[in-house]
């Protein structure tokens, strides 16, 4: 994401979204109440009296809404921002509805009565961000899934799902195998082609270590992608998920967002499932170790920050600054992959502690 301009003083920032993952961020930052600016269509209608009633042109202008709701339509790669016009051309109406539509390089600013901390650590983290993604083949007996990592979450791009004959009739099982791993590879290939990066394979035991020979012999340029080779008890996108809570990926991964999310909260649940009391969940516990400077670090589900009611989005910001100024860290953790989920059944916000609050 680019930031042409930051003033916080005056209120707003504007800013270039590159990628998808810049859409998610800004979905995260635009609250209801927020003003938004940029340039958008809408029909204008004709002033004069012999114009056809109900009939105009879609002009280009620069407008500004007050926002009602926020949505991000990732199939469509466009963020979607509704609310009544505070800001336009005389030829159009304020306090008329209208939709923004932010896709990837189209300039946006954002003006809000108050930014907070997080907010503008997210953009700046966002303008910062130059990971190419992780592309991920999860492969057994069964089925396969190529995956990308992005920054709110797995994306699984491609899959299939097989019956291959058994291990007696070793001829026949033989060509089917030779043929599912070409199918794998074919979609390897078309999402490697598409985003080119790093490629890590999991899978269960041998068929793993049979695809990345079948790989070095068929595609010996994708190949020398590979960086990770890794076991797991799944194939699929099941063993996506538990390569992700496991930390096996940590070293190819480390630096994407996700899989810091996903240790946070594996910490977390690791430490209430053995009873530890080093662990605080759900608003009214974690206040009160957040006050009396007990949080390490803090999950915050970005769901609460972006849909729930102003009094509660700031209520949670209240405890935020609290871990903040008594040196303790936060984690906006997203709902777009399982650690996310696992986050909301605790009530969307859980801390690891220094020591246990009673």
């Amino acid at each position: 994401m680019k930031i042409l301009e930051k003033n916080l003083d005056k209120g707003y920032v504007k800013v270039v979204p590159d990628t998808m993952d810049d859409l998610w961020h800004l979905y995260n930052v635009v609250c209801k109440g927020d003003e938004v600016y940029a340039r958008t269509t809408r029909e204008i209608k004709p002033d004069d009296k012999y114009g056809r009633p109900g009939r105009g042109e879609r002009k280009s202008v620069f407008l500004g809404v007050r926002v009602e709701s926020v949505a991000w339509d990732k199939l469509l790669g466009r963020l979607r921002v509704h609310g009544t016009i505070c800001s336009a051309p005389e030829s159009v109406p304020t306090g008329a509805h209208h939709t923004i539509s932010i896709g990837v390089n189209v300039p946006a600013t954002i003006s809000k009565k108050v930014w907070a901390k997080h907010q503008v650590e997210r953009l700046l983290r966002a303008s910062r961000a130059s990971e190419k993604p992780v592309i991920i083949v999860s492969i057994d007996d069964e089925s396969y899934a190529v995956a990308t990592t992005t920054q709110y979450g797995i994306n699984e791009r491609l899959g299939e799902t097989v019956k291959l004959p058994g291990k007696l009739e070793a001829e026949k099982r033989d060509a089917a195998v030779k043929e599912y791993f070409g199918h794998a590879l074919g979609s390897l290939r078309m999402v490697w082609t598409a985003e080119p990066g790093p490629i890590v394979i999991i899978g269960v035991g041998y068929v793993k270590n049979d695809f990345v020979r079948f790989l070095g012999n068929e595609a010996g340029d994708l190949a020398k992608q590979v960086v990770d080779v890794k076991g797991v008890n799944s194939g699929g996108l099941a063993g996506i998920n538990e390569a992700l809570r496991s930390g096996i990926l940590q070293k190819t991964m480390k630096r994407i967002r996700i899989v810091e999310e996903t240790e946070v909260m594996e910490e977390i649940l690791k430490r209430l499932g053995k009873g530890e009391s080093k662990v605080a969940y759900g608003s009214e516990q974690v206040e009160r170790a957040a006050m009396q400077g007990a949080v390490e670090k803090l999950a915050v589900a970005d769901t609460i920050l972006r849909e729930s009611p102003d009094e509660e989005r700031l209520h949670v910001e209240e405890i935020m600054r609290a871990v903040e100024q008594r040196d303790g860290s936060t984690i906006v953790v997203s709902t777009e992959h399982e650690a996310g989920a696992k986050l909301v059944a605790l009530g969307g916000l859980a801390s690891i502690l220094r020591f246990p609050v009673y």
